[in-house]
Protein backbone atom coordinates (compact mmCIF):
# COMPACT_ATOMS: atom_id res chain seq x y z
CA UNK A 1 0.00 0.00 0.00
CA UNK A 2 1.37 3.40 -0.97
CA UNK A 3 1.90 5.68 2.03
CA UNK A 4 0.78 9.26 1.96
CA UNK A 5 3.20 12.17 1.82
CA UNK A 6 2.29 13.57 5.28
CA UNK A 7 3.44 10.32 6.79
CA UNK A 8 6.75 10.50 4.93
CA UNK A 9 7.40 14.09 5.97
CA UNK A 10 6.70 13.21 9.61
CA UNK A 11 8.93 10.16 9.58
CA UNK A 12 11.89 11.99 11.03
CA UNK A 13 9.70 13.36 13.85
CA UNK A 14 8.45 9.90 14.76
CA UNK A 15 11.97 8.62 15.11
CA UNK A 16 12.42 5.11 16.29
CA UNK A 17 8.76 4.81 17.32
CA UNK A 18 7.46 4.85 13.75
CA UNK A 19 10.17 2.48 12.59
CA UNK A 20 9.52 0.08 15.40
CA UNK A 21 5.77 0.14 14.87
CA UNK A 22 6.04 -0.58 11.16
CA UNK A 23 8.49 -3.37 11.59
CA UNK A 24 6.83 -5.23 14.44
CA UNK A 25 6.15 -8.93 14.12
CA UNK A 26 2.69 -9.61 12.85
CA UNK A 27 2.65 -6.52 10.63
CA UNK A 28 1.32 -7.49 7.24
CA UNK A 29 2.48 -4.32 5.51
CA UNK A 30 1.65 -3.57 1.93
CA UNK A 31 2.79 -6.94 0.71
CA UNK A 32 0.52 -8.93 2.96
CA UNK A 33 -1.75 -9.85 0.06
CA UNK A 34 -4.72 -7.81 1.29
CA UNK A 35 -6.69 -5.47 -0.88
CA UNK A 36 -5.61 -1.80 -0.67
CA UNK A 37 -9.26 -0.88 -0.43
CA UNK A 38 -9.53 -2.86 2.78
CA UNK A 39 -6.47 -1.28 4.41
CA UNK A 40 -6.78 0.88 7.49
CA UNK A 41 -5.11 3.90 5.89
CA UNK A 42 -3.11 6.40 7.90
CA UNK A 43 -4.16 9.92 6.91
CA UNK A 44 -2.91 13.47 7.30
CA UNK A 45 -5.55 14.06 10.00
CA UNK A 46 -4.13 11.11 11.93
CA UNK A 47 -0.64 12.60 11.63
CA UNK A 48 -1.89 15.88 13.11
CA UNK A 49 -3.29 13.99 16.08
CA UNK A 50 -0.04 12.08 16.38
CA UNK A 51 1.85 15.35 16.73
CA UNK A 52 -0.36 16.15 19.72
CA UNK A 53 0.51 12.73 21.15
CA UNK A 54 4.21 13.49 20.77
CA UNK A 55 3.77 16.75 22.66
CA UNK A 56 2.13 14.87 25.53
CA UNK A 57 4.96 12.30 25.42
CA UNK A 58 7.43 15.13 25.79
CA UNK A 59 5.52 16.45 28.79
CA UNK A 60 5.38 13.02 30.47
CA UNK A 61 9.06 12.36 29.75
CA UNK A 62 9.98 15.82 31.00
CA UNK A 63 8.16 15.12 34.26
CA UNK A 64 10.12 11.87 34.58
CA UNK A 65 13.39 13.72 34.05
CA UNK A 66 12.34 16.39 36.57
CA UNK A 67 11.63 13.71 39.18
CA UNK A 68 15.00 12.12 38.42
CA UNK A 69 16.76 15.45 38.92
CA UNK A 70 14.89 15.99 42.18
CA UNK A 71 15.89 12.51 43.31
CA UNK A 72 19.53 13.19 42.50
CA UNK A 73 19.53 16.51 44.34
CA UNK A 74 17.71 15.11 47.36
CA UNK A 75 20.06 12.14 47.53
CA UNK A 76 23.09 14.47 47.26
CA UNK A 77 21.68 16.64 50.04
CA UNK A 78 21.05 13.63 52.25
CA UNK A 79 24.53 12.23 51.61
CA UNK A 80 25.98 15.67 52.39
CA UNK A 81 24.64 15.43 55.92
CA UNK A 82 21.40 17.36 55.56
CA UNK A 83 18.83 15.71 57.77
CA UNK A 84 15.06 15.76 57.63
CA UNK A 85 13.46 16.69 54.33
CA UNK A 86 15.96 15.17 51.79
CA UNK A 87 14.91 11.66 52.82
CA UNK A 88 11.23 12.36 52.24
CA UNK A 89 11.88 14.08 48.93
CA UNK A 90 14.21 11.32 47.74
CA UNK A 91 11.68 8.61 48.65
CA UNK A 92 8.88 10.44 46.85
CA UNK A 93 11.04 11.09 43.78
CA UNK A 94 12.28 7.51 43.67
CA UNK A 95 8.75 6.10 43.79
CA UNK A 96 7.63 8.63 41.20
CA UNK A 97 10.36 7.42 38.81
CA UNK A 98 9.31 3.83 39.38
CA UNK A 99 5.66 4.67 38.67
CA UNK A 100 6.58 6.69 35.59
CA UNK A 101 8.81 3.97 34.16
CA UNK A 102 6.22 1.25 34.85
CA UNK A 103 3.46 3.19 33.13
CA UNK A 104 5.78 4.10 30.25
CA UNK A 105 6.46 0.41 29.75
CA UNK A 106 2.75 -0.45 29.90
CA UNK A 107 1.72 2.27 27.44
CA UNK A 108 4.57 1.57 25.03
CA UNK A 109 3.96 -2.18 25.12
CA UNK A 110 0.52 -1.62 23.59
CA UNK A 111 1.95 -0.33 20.32
CA UNK A 112 5.57 -1.55 20.02
CA UNK A 113 8.39 -3.35 21.79
CA UNK A 114 9.91 -1.08 24.47
CA UNK A 115 13.46 -0.15 23.44
CA UNK A 116 13.13 -2.69 20.61
CA UNK A 117 13.64 -5.58 23.05
CA UNK A 118 11.78 -8.86 22.27
CA UNK A 119 9.96 -8.87 25.60
CA UNK A 120 6.97 -11.26 25.74
CA UNK A 121 3.48 -9.76 25.65
CA UNK A 122 4.57 -6.45 24.11
CA UNK A 123 3.57 -4.81 20.80
CA UNK A 124 0.10 -6.12 21.65
CA UNK A 125 -1.90 -4.28 18.99
CA UNK A 126 0.34 -5.17 15.99
CA UNK A 127 0.76 -8.78 17.15
CA UNK A 128 -2.76 -9.42 18.41
CA UNK A 129 -4.70 -7.33 15.88
CA UNK A 130 -6.54 -10.28 14.34
CA UNK A 131 -7.37 -11.80 17.75
CA UNK A 132 -8.62 -8.41 18.94
CA UNK A 133 -10.85 -8.16 15.85
CA UNK A 134 -12.25 -11.63 16.46
CA UNK A 135 -12.86 -10.83 20.14
CA UNK A 136 -14.55 -7.57 19.19
CA UNK A 137 -16.79 -9.37 16.71
CA UNK A 138 -17.70 -12.02 19.32
CA UNK A 139 -18.40 -9.31 21.91
CA UNK A 140 -20.71 -7.45 19.54
CA UNK A 141 -22.48 -10.66 18.56
CA UNK A 142 -23.08 -11.78 22.15
CA UNK A 143 -24.06 -8.43 23.64
CA UNK A 144 -25.67 -6.48 20.77
CA UNK A 145 -26.86 -8.97 18.15
CA UNK A 146 -29.04 -11.21 20.30
CA UNK A 147 -32.77 -11.46 19.58
CA UNK A 148 -33.72 -10.52 23.16
CA UNK A 149 -31.54 -7.39 23.17
CA UNK A 150 -32.85 -6.24 19.78
CA UNK A 151 -36.47 -6.85 20.77
CA UNK A 152 -36.09 -4.99 24.06
CA UNK A 153 -34.40 -2.05 22.37
CA UNK A 154 -36.99 -1.78 19.61
CA UNK A 155 -39.84 -2.16 22.08
CA UNK A 156 -38.52 0.75 24.09
CA UNK A 157 -38.35 3.01 21.04
CA UNK A 158 -42.10 3.04 20.41
CA UNK A 159 -41.59 2.93 16.65
CA UNK A 160 -45.28 2.57 15.80
CA UNK A 161 -46.39 5.76 17.55
CA UNK A 162 -43.41 7.76 16.33
CA UNK A 163 -43.84 6.62 12.76
CA UNK A 164 -47.57 7.36 12.88
CA UNK A 165 -47.04 10.89 14.21
CA UNK A 166 -44.39 11.49 11.57
CA UNK A 167 -46.50 10.20 8.68
CA UNK A 168 -49.54 12.16 9.86
CA UNK A 169 -47.74 15.38 8.91
CA UNK A 170 -48.73 16.35 5.32
CA UNK A 171 -45.19 17.50 4.51
CA UNK A 172 -43.78 14.14 5.55
CA UNK A 173 -46.44 12.25 3.59
CA UNK A 174 -45.56 14.34 0.53
CA UNK A 175 -41.90 13.51 1.00
CA UNK A 176 -42.53 9.78 1.32
CA UNK A 177 -44.82 9.83 -1.72
CA UNK A 178 -42.17 11.61 -3.77
CA UNK A 179 -39.49 9.16 -2.67
CA UNK A 180 -41.69 6.18 -3.46
CA UNK A 181 -42.45 7.65 -6.90
CA UNK A 182 -38.75 8.11 -7.56
CA UNK A 183 -38.02 4.55 -6.49
CA UNK A 184 -40.86 3.24 -8.67
CA UNK A 185 -39.61 5.13 -11.71
CA UNK A 186 -36.10 3.88 -11.08
CA UNK A 187 -37.26 0.29 -10.83
CA UNK A 188 -39.30 0.57 -14.03
CA UNK A 189 -36.34 2.15 -15.82
CA UNK A 190 -33.98 -0.63 -14.79
CA UNK A 191 -36.33 -3.42 -15.83
CA UNK A 192 -35.88 -4.63 -19.41
CA UNK A 193 -39.17 -4.52 -21.30
CA UNK A 194 -38.40 -7.70 -23.23
CA UNK A 195 -37.77 -9.68 -20.03
CA UNK A 196 -40.92 -8.40 -18.33
CA UNK A 197 -43.01 -8.96 -21.44
CA UNK A 198 -41.77 -12.55 -21.66
CA UNK A 199 -42.59 -13.16 -18.00
CA UNK A 200 -46.02 -11.53 -18.24
CA UNK A 201 -46.86 -13.35 -21.46
CA UNK A 202 -45.80 -16.70 -20.03
CA UNK A 203 -47.70 -16.09 -16.80
CA UNK A 204 -50.92 -15.12 -18.58
CA UNK A 205 -50.67 -18.00 -21.03
CA UNK A 206 -49.88 -20.54 -18.31
CA UNK A 207 -52.72 -19.27 -16.16
CA UNK A 208 -55.18 -19.33 -19.05
CA UNK A 209 -54.15 -22.86 -20.05
CA UNK A 210 -54.41 -24.11 -16.48
CA UNK A 211 -57.97 -22.87 -15.92
CA UNK A 212 -60.97 -24.26 -17.79
CA UNK A 213 -63.00 -21.29 -18.95
CA UNK A 214 -66.15 -22.96 -20.27
CA UNK A 215 -67.93 -23.44 -16.90
CA UNK A 216 -67.22 -19.85 -15.92
CA UNK A 217 -68.49 -18.57 -19.22
CA UNK A 218 -71.56 -20.79 -18.86
CA UNK A 219 -72.36 -19.46 -15.37
CA UNK A 220 -71.94 -15.90 -16.53
CA UNK A 221 -74.10 -16.45 -19.61
CA UNK A 222 -76.77 -18.18 -17.52
CA UNK A 223 -76.85 -15.22 -15.13
CA UNK A 224 -77.10 -12.79 -18.04
CA UNK A 225 -80.00 -14.70 -19.60
CA UNK A 226 -81.80 -15.05 -16.26
CA UNK A 227 -81.56 -11.31 -15.63
CA UNK A 228 -82.51 -10.45 -19.22
CA UNK A 229 -79.34 -8.40 -19.58
CA UNK A 230 -78.85 -9.77 -23.10
CA UNK A 231 -82.05 -8.07 -24.35
CA UNK A 232 -80.22 -4.81 -24.88
CA UNK A 233 -77.71 -6.57 -27.11
CA UNK A 234 -80.55 -8.17 -29.10
CA UNK A 235 -82.26 -4.76 -29.39
CA UNK A 236 -79.08 -3.21 -30.66
CA UNK A 237 -78.52 -5.98 -33.21
CA UNK A 238 -82.10 -5.79 -34.49
CA UNK A 239 -81.96 -2.00 -34.75
CA UNK A 240 -78.67 -2.03 -36.61
CA UNK A 241 -79.91 -4.85 -38.88
CA UNK A 242 -83.10 -2.87 -39.72
CA UNK A 243 -81.10 0.25 -40.50
CA UNK A 244 -78.72 -1.71 -42.67
CA UNK A 245 -81.53 -3.35 -44.61
CA UNK A 246 -83.20 0.02 -45.20
CA UNK A 247 -79.96 1.49 -46.45
CA UNK A 248 -78.82 -1.48 -48.53
CA UNK A 249 -82.07 -2.87 -49.93
CA UNK A 250 -80.73 -2.98 -53.48
CA UNK A 251 -77.80 -5.09 -52.31
CA UNK A 252 -80.18 -7.68 -50.83
CA UNK A 253 -82.26 -7.81 -53.99
CA UNK A 254 -79.17 -8.13 -56.16
CA UNK A 255 -77.85 -10.93 -53.94
CA UNK A 256 -81.14 -12.86 -54.34
CA UNK A 257 -81.16 -12.27 -58.09
CA UNK A 258 -77.56 -13.40 -58.36
CA UNK A 259 -78.41 -16.72 -56.74
CA UNK A 260 -81.40 -17.49 -58.98
CA UNK A 261 -81.13 -20.15 -61.75
CA UNK A 262 -80.10 -18.86 -65.14
CA UNK A 263 -83.22 -20.15 -66.92
CA UNK A 264 -85.68 -18.01 -64.89
CA UNK A 265 -86.83 -14.71 -66.37
CA UNK A 266 -85.17 -11.66 -64.88
CA UNK A 267 -88.46 -9.96 -63.96
CA UNK A 268 -89.32 -13.08 -61.92
CA UNK A 269 -85.96 -12.91 -60.19
CA UNK A 270 -86.61 -9.27 -59.47
CA UNK A 271 -90.05 -10.02 -58.03
CA UNK A 272 -88.60 -12.80 -55.85
CA UNK A 273 -85.78 -10.54 -54.68
CA UNK A 274 -88.23 -7.76 -53.78
CA UNK A 275 -90.41 -10.23 -51.92
CA UNK A 276 -87.50 -11.70 -49.94
CA UNK A 277 -86.26 -8.25 -49.04
CA UNK A 278 -89.69 -7.10 -47.82
CA UNK A 279 -90.22 -10.24 -45.74
CA UNK A 280 -86.74 -9.96 -44.24
CA UNK A 281 -87.31 -6.29 -43.42
CA UNK A 282 -90.71 -7.09 -41.90
CA UNK A 283 -89.21 -9.87 -39.78
CA UNK A 284 -86.40 -7.68 -38.47
CA UNK A 285 -88.79 -4.79 -37.83
CA UNK A 286 -91.11 -7.04 -35.83
CA UNK A 287 -88.18 -8.39 -33.80
CA UNK A 288 -87.10 -4.82 -33.11
CA UNK A 289 -90.51 -3.59 -32.08
CA UNK A 290 -91.98 -6.69 -30.36
CA UNK A 291 -90.29 -7.77 -27.10
CA UNK A 292 -92.37 -10.94 -27.12
CA UNK A 293 -91.49 -11.96 -30.67
CA UNK A 294 -91.10 -15.74 -31.10
CA UNK A 295 -87.59 -15.27 -32.52
CA UNK A 296 -86.53 -13.44 -29.37
CA UNK A 297 -87.84 -16.35 -27.33
CA UNK A 298 -85.86 -18.73 -29.51
CA UNK A 299 -82.73 -16.68 -28.86
CA UNK A 300 -83.39 -16.84 -25.12
CA UNK A 301 -83.79 -20.63 -25.27
CA UNK A 302 -80.67 -21.01 -27.38
CA UNK A 303 -78.55 -18.94 -25.01
CA UNK A 304 -79.96 -20.78 -22.00
CA UNK A 305 -79.23 -24.18 -23.56
CA UNK A 306 -75.75 -23.04 -24.55
CA UNK A 307 -75.05 -21.82 -21.00
CA UNK A 308 -76.10 -25.23 -19.68
CA UNK A 309 -73.93 -27.07 -22.22
CA UNK A 310 -70.92 -24.91 -21.31
CA UNK A 311 -71.26 -26.04 -17.70
CA UNK A 312 -72.20 -29.69 -18.10
CA UNK A 313 -71.65 -30.96 -21.65
CA UNK A 314 -68.16 -32.46 -21.95
CA UNK A 315 -68.06 -32.14 -25.74
CA UNK A 316 -68.98 -28.43 -25.70
CA UNK A 317 -66.45 -27.74 -22.95
CA UNK A 318 -63.75 -29.57 -24.89
CA UNK A 319 -64.49 -27.55 -28.02
CA UNK A 320 -64.26 -24.30 -26.03
CA UNK A 321 -60.89 -25.39 -24.60
CA UNK A 322 -59.58 -26.19 -28.08
CA UNK A 323 -60.76 -22.81 -29.33
CA UNK A 324 -59.07 -21.14 -26.34
CA UNK A 325 -55.80 -22.92 -27.07
CA UNK A 326 -55.92 -21.94 -30.74
CA UNK A 327 -56.57 -18.31 -29.86
CA UNK A 328 -53.77 -18.16 -27.28
CA UNK A 329 -51.28 -19.71 -29.68
CA UNK A 330 -51.91 -17.17 -32.41
CA UNK A 331 -49.06 -14.65 -32.82
CA UNK A 332 -51.50 -11.74 -32.80
CA UNK A 333 -52.81 -12.71 -29.35
CA UNK A 334 -49.30 -13.22 -27.99
CA UNK A 335 -48.31 -9.79 -29.29
CA UNK A 336 -51.30 -8.23 -27.54
CA UNK A 337 -50.38 -9.97 -24.27
CA UNK A 338 -46.75 -8.91 -24.54
CA UNK A 339 -47.62 -5.33 -25.41
CA UNK A 340 -49.82 -5.08 -22.31
CA UNK A 341 -46.71 -4.49 -20.20
CA UNK A 342 -45.64 -1.54 -22.33
CA UNK A 343 -49.01 0.10 -21.83
CA UNK A 344 -49.03 -0.57 -18.09
CA UNK A 345 -45.44 0.65 -17.75
CA UNK A 346 -46.15 3.89 -19.61
CA UNK A 347 -49.26 4.47 -17.51
CA UNK A 348 -47.40 3.92 -14.22
CA UNK A 349 -44.44 6.08 -15.27
CA UNK A 350 -46.76 8.92 -16.25
CA UNK A 351 -48.69 8.66 -12.98
CA UNK A 352 -45.49 8.51 -10.91
CA UNK A 353 -44.08 11.65 -12.56
CA UNK A 354 -47.26 13.70 -12.16
CA UNK A 355 -47.60 14.92 -8.58
CA UNK A 356 -51.33 15.50 -9.16
CA UNK A 357 -52.01 12.08 -10.64
CA UNK A 358 -54.60 9.82 -9.07
CA UNK A 359 -51.90 7.31 -8.15
CA UNK A 360 -49.85 9.80 -6.14
CA UNK A 361 -52.89 11.45 -4.59
CA UNK A 362 -54.22 8.10 -3.43
CA UNK A 363 -50.78 7.07 -2.13
CA UNK A 364 -50.51 10.35 -0.19
CA UNK A 365 -54.01 9.96 1.24
CA UNK A 366 -53.23 6.37 2.26
CA UNK A 367 -50.04 7.46 4.01
CA UNK A 368 -51.85 10.22 5.91
CA UNK A 369 -54.59 7.80 6.92
CA UNK A 370 -52.04 5.21 8.00
CA UNK A 371 -50.15 7.83 10.01
CA UNK A 372 -53.29 8.98 11.80
CA UNK A 373 -54.28 5.45 12.68
CA UNK A 374 -50.79 4.53 13.85
CA UNK A 375 -50.61 7.61 16.05
CA UNK A 376 -53.84 6.75 17.90
CA UNK A 377 -54.50 3.03 17.50
CA UNK A 378 -52.52 1.12 20.12
CA UNK A 379 -53.45 -2.25 18.65
CA UNK A 380 -52.15 -1.29 15.22
CA UNK A 381 -48.98 0.09 16.81
CA UNK A 382 -48.43 -3.19 18.62
CA UNK A 383 -48.97 -5.18 15.44
CA UNK A 384 -46.49 -3.08 13.44
CA UNK A 385 -43.90 -3.12 16.21
CA UNK A 386 -44.31 -6.89 16.48
CA UNK A 387 -43.59 -7.28 12.78
CA UNK A 388 -40.51 -5.06 13.05
CA UNK A 389 -39.25 -6.92 16.11
CA UNK A 390 -39.76 -10.29 14.43
CA UNK A 391 -37.95 -9.13 11.30
CA UNK A 392 -35.03 -7.64 13.24
CA UNK A 393 -34.77 -10.70 15.49
CA UNK A 394 -34.75 -12.98 12.45
CA UNK A 395 -32.00 -10.95 10.80
CA UNK A 396 -29.70 -10.87 13.84
CA UNK A 397 -30.35 -14.54 14.63
CA UNK A 398 -29.84 -15.75 11.09
CA UNK A 399 -27.02 -13.49 9.97
CA UNK A 400 -25.19 -12.81 13.24
CA UNK A 401 -22.22 -14.84 12.05
CA UNK A 402 -21.97 -12.85 8.82
CA UNK A 403 -22.26 -9.53 10.69
CA UNK A 404 -19.60 -10.37 13.26
CA UNK A 405 -17.32 -11.82 10.59
CA UNK A 406 -17.54 -8.45 8.83
CA UNK A 407 -15.92 -6.90 11.91
CA UNK A 408 -13.24 -9.55 12.35
CA UNK A 409 -12.45 -9.79 8.62
CA UNK A 410 -12.24 -6.01 8.30
CA UNK A 411 -9.85 -5.74 11.23
CA UNK A 412 -7.81 -8.62 9.83
CA UNK A 413 -7.50 -6.79 6.49
CA UNK A 414 -5.95 -3.71 8.11
CA UNK A 415 -2.21 -3.16 7.93
CA UNK A 416 -0.79 -3.85 11.41
CA UNK A 417 1.61 -0.90 11.39
CA UNK A 418 -0.99 1.58 10.18
CA UNK A 419 -3.53 0.21 12.65
CA UNK A 420 -1.16 0.62 15.58
CA UNK A 421 -0.22 4.16 14.57
CA UNK A 422 -3.80 5.17 13.90
CA UNK A 423 -5.06 3.87 17.25
CA UNK A 424 -2.15 5.53 19.03
CA UNK A 425 -2.93 8.81 17.25
CA UNK A 426 -6.51 8.70 18.53
CA UNK A 427 -6.00 7.51 22.13
CA UNK A 428 -2.29 8.08 22.73
CA UNK A 429 -2.80 11.54 24.23
CA UNK A 430 -5.01 10.11 26.97
CA UNK A 431 -2.54 7.28 27.54
CA UNK A 432 0.23 9.80 28.21
CA UNK A 433 -1.85 11.13 31.08
CA UNK A 434 -1.52 7.65 32.57
CA UNK A 435 2.26 8.17 32.63
CA UNK A 436 1.83 11.57 34.28
CA UNK A 437 -0.63 10.19 36.80
CA UNK A 438 1.68 7.25 37.46
CA UNK A 439 4.52 9.64 38.26
CA UNK A 440 2.39 11.72 40.64
CA UNK A 441 0.66 8.75 42.31
CA UNK A 442 3.95 6.88 42.63
CA UNK A 443 5.58 9.90 44.28
CA UNK A 444 2.70 10.27 46.74
CA UNK A 445 2.70 6.55 47.50
CA UNK A 446 6.49 6.60 48.06
CA UNK A 447 6.22 9.60 50.33
CA UNK A 448 3.42 7.92 52.33
CA UNK A 449 5.33 4.65 52.68
CA UNK A 450 8.54 6.44 53.74
CA UNK A 451 6.62 8.56 56.26
CA UNK A 452 4.86 5.53 57.79
CA UNK A 453 8.15 3.63 57.92
CA UNK A 454 9.88 6.49 59.71
CA UNK A 455 6.97 6.88 62.11
CA UNK A 456 6.91 3.19 63.00
CA UNK A 457 10.71 3.10 63.25
CA UNK A 458 10.66 6.12 65.59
Amino acid sequence: MERRNPEKTAKSGMGAEAGAGAGEPGSSGASGGRSPLASFSYTAADEEKRRGVRRMKTTATGLLLLVAVIYALATWARDSGVSGWPGYVAAAAEAGMVGALADWFAVTALFRRPLGLPIPHTAIIPNKKDQLGASLGAFVGENFLSADVVRARLRGLGIGGRLGAWLAEPAHADRVTAELSTALRGALTVLRDSDVQAVVGEAITRRANAVEIAPGIGKTLDKIVSDGAHHRAVDLICSRAHDWLVEHGDSVVDAVQGGAPGWTPRFVDRKVGDRVYKELLRFVTEMRDMPGHPARGAIDRFLGDFATDLQSDSETRARVERLKGELLSRPEVQDIIASAWSSVRAMIMSAAEDDRSELRLRARASLLSLGSRLATDGRLQGKLEGWIEDAAAYVVSTYRGEITSLISDTVASWDAGDTSKKIEAHIGRDLQFIRINGTVVGALAGLLIYTVSRALGA
